[in-house]
Formats: structure tokens, C-alpha cells, sequence
């Protein structure tokens, strides 16, 4: 496993309507707040071949779950290569809306693919690359759909409710005893849950993130 060097790479994980891309922007504010650049992007996207896969992902009705592993390694692969790699190099924070843990939860638990070729398929599409902190946003899959609502839901959204029930197991399973991944409970107001964010990583990265919320 390859440990960042220079900068910070967090990631933000959960189920659908869990909160990621709230905590990301209100992580994103703080940051700049304080005078640093993060760099920030989500999963699948963040490039040109990213954000295409992304399309195709979340609108077309005609991909198999391998055609879907294989897509989202792919725009993994080039997000890694064109944004995250070089940011970290360069001694900057980056901040990703999702990463490698949503592959497993996903891919591997929630289509149901073989868990260790996931795994070392997303090795490959990392080159071993994974954060320095994932911080899962523990909220229930039934919170998370009342979160949403019913318009707009994309192709994985509308997997139905024994999916995203697999996929919420498989979060807090994937959690247990990786000291990388730590929860969050993300059930309260966006507020609270940003304070619980910057306490976690306060304590786990004081020189970038001094003071927490103060």
C-alpha cells in the first residue's frame, strides 16, 4: 500500500444521499477559509475520460456490472494519473467525493463481482495509491433515500433497496479494524456533521487542520 507523501489525500465515502458532496463543499470552504488550495473532485469525473464514464454510468440502462467495474477503474485510473497524483506531489490537500472504498462496497458487495479481483483490479488502476483517511458518513440506506427524494435519480440510485442495503453492510464490514477508514455519523444536520469531519481529521492531521472547527 502507497502512502501519500507532501500533501493529504482525503476521501469522503457513504451511501447514496449519506451527505458526501455536502461535507466536500463544506470541507472545501474551511480549507480555503484558512488560506489553503485543496484540491477537490468526486468519483467518477475529475477528468475528461472521467466525467464521460460518468455519463455512461449513471445513464445508461444497458451496463452489466463488470462494464461497470471496468468504467469506474478506468476514470479511477485517470483521475489518479492527470489530478490526484500530481496535487499530492505538490504538497496540496486533495479531497475526493468518493475513491477505491466504494469499489468494494459497490462493485464487489453490492453487484456481487469477486471481492479479491476487485481488489486487485483497483490496485492496478491506482498503481497502490490509496488516502490517507477515509472518512466514512455512517447513515442509514432508508435516511439516505428520504434525503433524496424521488426525482432525478440516476441508474445506481434506483438499484433498489436490497442493493443499497448490501452496500451500507458492506461499508461498516470494511471499516471494522481499518484504522484508515473512520466513521462518522452522518445522520444529524450538515453543521454537526462538519464539525464531526473537522474533529476526526483535526486529531489525525493537527498541522494541517489545527483547532478543528475553532
Amino acid at each position: 500500500m502507497e502512502r501519500t507523501r507532501g500533501g493529504v489525500f482525503i476521501a469522503l465515502e457513504g451511501v447514496e444521499g449519506a451527505g458526501k458532496s455536502t461535507q466536500v463543499r463544506l470541507l472545501e470552504e474551511w480549507l480555503r477559509g484558512r488560506g489553503l488550495d485543496p484540491v477537490v473532485t468526486r468519483e467518477p469525473g475529475g477528468t475528461a475520460v472521467g466525467e464521460e464514464a460518468r455519463r455512461i454510468l449513471l445513464e445508461s440502462e444497458h451496463v452489466t456490472a463488470e462494464t461497470e467495474l471496468l468504467l469506474m477503474l478506468a476514470a479511477r485510473s485517470a483521475l489518479v494519473t492527470e489530478v490526484i497524483r500530481p496535487a499530492l506531489e505538490s504538497g496540496r490537500v486533495v479531497v475526493t467525493d468518493r475513491f477505491d472504498l466504494s469499489t468494494m462496497a459497490y462493485q464487489a458487495y453490492g453487484r456481487g463481482l469477486p471481492a479479491a479481483e476487485v481488489e486487485a483490479m483497483n490496485r492496478f488502476a491506482t498503481g497502490g495509491l490509496t488516502p490517507d483517511v477515509t472518512v466514512l458518513l455512517d447513515v442509514d440506506p432508508e435516511v439516505g433515500s428520504r434525503r433524496r427524494g424521488g426525482a432525478g435519480r440516476d441508474r445506481i440510485e434506483r438499484a433498489g433497496v436490497a442493493f443499497h442495503g448490501r452496500v451500507a453492510g458492506a461499508y461498516r464490514l470494511l471499516a471494522e479494524g481499518q484504522d484508515r477508514i473512520a466513521r462518522v455519523d452522518g445522520s444529524d444536520g450538515p453543521a454537526a456533521v462538519h464539525e464531526r469531519v473537522l474533529a476526526l481529521l483535526s486529531a489525525r492531521f493537527p498541522e494541517t487542520f489545527p483547532g478543528g472547527a475553532g
